[in-house]
């Protein structure tokens, strides 16, 4: 199990412009190459958008990308025609494919803070789809076939325990909270890259909310 912390993450975004980023894997300017991907996962970004923000129409393909609204509630439209807001609790996952167009905005009144997750698809090219699951539970793990993985939502009360997947990776991160993981403790932004998963618990030492990629190679 290797641990990395909030710290040690890059910082991006736009300041000025009320964008504020945390990249937890090698991203734009900030090119790490022992730090470009863990099993499926190649982006983990914290981002924090001021009212009003946002990020302008930009083009994606060959990723999965998967996000989780924190607090707050994200704008999101595309070139294949949806226009969606997306809510604390809902899943919502862009097929990039072989190419889309997409805008992220934070058209509400409250800031916003959501983590964005990449990841590689087993096979490039493609239509792009999209999809928004509303209000996922614990119990209903979200499958991203087209990149072997399987996302686990766990929000734990203090002294609650919960399964880490057994699988060939895991990748844990803590959006805010504190647990133990294998006798080590994690705090909010912080991950654990976890290979060859066997028997291992996370227990709240406070109420905590954890998002677990099970990723099969």
């Amino acid at each position: 199990m290797e641990v990395r912390r909030a710290a040690e993450r890059y910082r991006g975004g736009e300041p000025e412009a009320g964008i504020d980023s945390w990249h937890a894997f090698s991203f734009g300017p900030h090119y790490d190459p022992g730090n470009l991907r863990f099993g499926a996962v190649i982006a983990c970004n914290e981002e924090r958008l001021a009212p009003g923000a946002g990020f302008g129409e930009h083009p994606h393909s060959h990723t999965e990308i998967v996000t989780w609204v924190v607090e707050g509630e994200l704008t999101h439209r595309d070139s294949t025609g949806h226009e969606t807001r997306v809510r604390p609790g809902d899943v919502q996952r862009l097929s990039a494919a072989a190419g889309v167009r997409h805008v992220e905005r934070n058209d509400g009144p409250r800031p916003l803070t959501f983590i964005q997750m990449w990841l590689a698809p087993l096979t490039p090219g493609g239509d792009p789809s999209y999809e928004i699951v509303p209000g996922i539970a614990d119990s209903t793990p979200y499958a991203v076939p087209e990149a072997g993985a399987m996302l686990h939502v766990r929000r734990l009360a203090s002294g609650e325990r919960t399964a880490v997947p057994d699988a060939a990776h895991v990748y844990v991160h803590v959006v805010h909270g504190e647990v133990t993981l294998g006798g080590t403790a994690l705090g909010p932004g912080d991950a654990a890259r976890i290979t060859g998963a066997r028997g291992l618990e996370a227990t709240g030492t406070m109420p905590a909310e954890l998002l677990m990629w099970e990723m099969g190679v």
